[in-house]
């Protein structure tokens, strides 16, 4: 059984997921956003109480608020780093990014993977897909358990929204697009886990979301 925990960090209120198998405790991090001891010690002493093994470290995109963490998660843990390919750049600019925003960085590990739309892997029993959903940024991809029903959506679709597409690499008509062909086509009981904000489900937005209907 996959379970997830959220956890909200950073000055951008930025979504932190944990999923894990909760019978053999392996795990992923997803788009750590730990910007301070405090987070960073919420986020271990967590993963020390549910004895959680990590796996993978995972962004869905490379944008300032999704990558503070990742330093901290590959020293402390050391699981393998999968990014987009395209989000590279971004990456090798997060000190632009950083500095754009007052914050103070760490140079952040470099992945050792690159995330395709036939890369999969696994946690116990359960698979993870990873769905290409350009326009938020060049690269990002969700990440799609088919068979748990659970789709995270990192900036691309939110709860009664979208990603902004103002940013470098956005495009409105690609984001648009990615949402309609990749993500609403999804069954509605699908639960999505954004990156900012709160869960919804494909069914609620395909009703609800403004940008969509």
């Amino acid at each position: 059984m996959i379970k997830v925990k959220v956890f909200t960090f950073n000055l951008f209120s930025e979504n932190t997921i944990v999923i894990w198998d909760d019978e053999t405790k392996e795990s992923a991090i997803i788009d750590p956003g730990t910007s301070a001891s405090d987070e960073e010690n919420i986020l271990s002493d967590f993963i020390s109480s549910e004895k959680l093994k990590i796996r993978y470290l995972i962004n869905t995109h490379c944008h300032i608020d999704h990558i503070l963490g990742c330093k901290f998660v590959k020293e402390k843990y050391n699981p393998v780093y999968y990014a987009p390919e395209k989000d590279i750049p971004l990456l090798e600019h997060a000190q632009q990014q950083a500095q754009m925003f007052d914050i103070i960085l760490e140079e952040p590990p470099k992945p050792e993977q690159l995330i395709t739309e036939t890369t999969e892997l696994s946690l116990g029993n359960s698979i993870l897909k990873f769905l290409f959903t350009p326009g938020h940024t060049p690269g990002e991809f969700c990440i799609y358990l088919e068979k748990e029903k659970i789709c995270i959506t990192g900036d691309v679709l939110f709860n009664e929204s979208i990603g902004r597409t103002d940013l470098w690499g956005g495009d409105y008509n690609t984001l648009k697009d990615s949402i309609e062909k990749k993500l609403l086509v999804l069954p509605h009981e699908v639960v999505i886990y954004p990156g900012h904000g709160e869960t919804s489900t494909i069914g609620y937005e395909k009703q609800n979301n403004p940008f969509l209907v």
